[in-house]
């Protein structure tokens, strides 16, 4: 059983000054809520109960909004970066308390996708060091990281926001991955890394498998890192389909039942 996750927290957010300027992206209000608080119901509701967050830029905002974690039936724990470590430096960093396969979410996405559906391909992949991307389709590859897949669902090329005569594909990687702990071992440690620019591609090269798993096309999965995308959220969020995890005190009942051993 997969419990554990990682949310990529630590961004400044620039895009969305001013707005940003007092808390960080990822608890700027949706429909009313702080999206964090969306993204760990919804881990939640997929059985995700050991959440570490990274953070950077205004810190005790999101520990104040957010605490140790029980009212929403997780456990919370908080790694503070001084300097940024990037995507994957961050990442690297809680290596110790991401010891077995976990899910990594960036923090600014808002989705309803089917998480279950995503582990289940994961885990059926060859045992070994692997890393699962969920992709979808984009408008603006340029801006993205996209990728090759061929018909086993398996990467064969990754390229973080390529210039625009070299775009090669419209799958990009819709940021939530399943990640085995041992892919963490090409990570540099103690300095800043990135997923896109210095892994995958490092991962491509060493032949270790990547693979692909498109969203089916009823899935929502918006990220809202641009003032534009910020405004679709508020008139589109939430679905019918992300209600079924927002039901509140379900996910806070289920934890007190398992730790206290009953079924």
């Amino acid at each position: 059983m997969i419990n554990k996750a990682m949310i990529l927290a630590a961004g400044e957010g620039t895009r969305l000054r001013p707005l940003t300027l007092s808390r960080p992206k990822p608890i700027l209000p949706v429909s009313g809520r702080p999206l964090l608080e969306y993204t760990i119901a919804w881990l939640r509701y997929y059985g995700i109960i050991e959440v570490a967050i990274n953070l950077h830029h205004r810190p005790q905002t999101v520990m104040d909004c957010l605490g140790d974690g029980s009212r929403f039936g997780v456990d919370i724990t908080y790694s503070l970066e001084e300097a940024l470590l990037g995507t994957a430096g961050g990442v690297k960093h809680m290596a110790g308390f991401l010891g077995e396969t976990f899910v990594l979410v960036y923090g600014d996405v808002l989705t309803d996708l089917n998480l279950r559906a995503l582990l289940d391909f994961h885990l059926a992949q060859p045992a070994g060091p692997h890393v699962t991307l969920s992709l979808y389709r984009v408008p603006n590859s340029w801006e993205c990281g996209i990728v090759g897949l061929d018909a086993a669902g398996r990467v064969t090329r990754f390229v973080e926001k390529p210039p625009r005569a070299e775009v090669f594909s419209d799958w990009a990687n819709a940021g939530i991955l399943v990640v085995e702990p041992e892919i963490l071992q090409y990570v540099p440690n103690g300095q800043s890394a990135d997923w896109g620019h210095d892994v995958f591609p490092g991962l491509l090269r060493s032949g270790t498998p990547i693979y692909g798993w498109p969203l089916p096309e009823t899935a929502y999965l918006l990220d809202i890192g641009s003032p534009e995308k910020y405004e679709a959220a508020q008139r589109s969020w939430p679905t019918a389909a992300a209600r079924r995890f927002l039901q509140p005190g379900d996910a806070v009942a289920a934890v007190r039942r398992e730790k206290n051993g009953q079924q």
